[in-house]
């Protein structure tokens, strides 16, 4: 019994000592932080112009690229073209660590008729290369949106569509200024509580549609004709019943 016991603490040993030797050769991650004031920016009609502030809260120094990008929505994708409507300053910059810069925002062209919808995208620049040493960069989205001379409003109406013998909810705004869709609840008609399941942006952009993909939560077979929708909106909460239109 002696003799198993010692057995056992010698593997033991060689265990951890194969444990410690790996965690030394394992290359060390460092992150910096990085953070945006604000997260939204807002132009009011004949607003052309503003400013946010990029703060290094890290230990060191770190580079940032500042980049503006026309933000559309398609096929519940947000994709992002080069744009020459906003312009940037700095497009680079270091900051110290502990310190903030003020990037200046310039808007070229005033939005005609609807609400203009970018996205600046503020990318941390990797440090040179160090032995051992995983440099992990981030990445900061921010959205801007700028209001026309003319009054906007959004105007979003949701619908149930069937592809495949699956349900999806579909949200169309055919108004002039974005909408937010967030806490999203469905119930089917017998009470059952239903999954919206979407990786999308809870934004839905002037002309655009977001769909999301419906599922039973107790992941039984689903046949619905209408659910009771809840969800909260830029202008407050909503309830409703939604069904199928038809589709021409």
């Amino acid at each position: 019994m002696v003799q198993q016991s010692s057995c056992r603490l010698r593997a033991a040993a060689k265990a951890l000592a194969a444990l410690f030797l790996a965690l030394l050769v394992v290359p060390a991650a460092t992150a910096q932080s990085l953070s945006v004031l604000p997260v939204n920016v807002f132009l009011s009609p004949g607003q052309m112009a503003t400013s946010l502030t990029v703060t290094n809260s890290g230990t060191s120094e770190t580079a940032v690229q500042i980049r503006a990008y026309a933000w559309g929505q398609k096929d519940n994708d947000d994709p992002l073209t080069a744009t020459d409507d906003v312009l940037l300053s700095p497009p680079l910059a270091k900051i110290a660590p502990g310190a903030s810069q003020v990037i200046r925002l310039i808007l070229r062209k005033a939005p005609q008729g609807q609400e203009a919808s970018y996205r600046i995208l503020i990318d941390q620049l990797p440090p040179p290369g160090e032995p051992g040493v995983v440099h992990i960069v981030l990445r900061l989205s921010i959205p801007i949106f700028a209001k026309p001379a003319v009054r906007c409003l959004p105007k979003v109406e949701f619908h149930l569509e069937s592809d495949a013998g699956q349900f999806y909810l579909v949200a169309a705004n055919s108004g002039t200024l974005h909408e937010v869709i967030r806490d999203l609840v469905l119930t089917a008609a017998d009470g059952r509580t239903l999954k919206a399941e979407s990786s999308a942006l809870p934004y839905i952009l002037p002309g655009a549609t977001r769909r999301w993909h419906i599922v039973a939560a107790d992941s039984q077979p689903l046949q619905i004709d209408t659910i009771r929708l809840t969800a909260k909106m830029s202008a407050g909460p909503i309830e409703q019943k939604v069904g199928f239109v038809a589709l021409h």
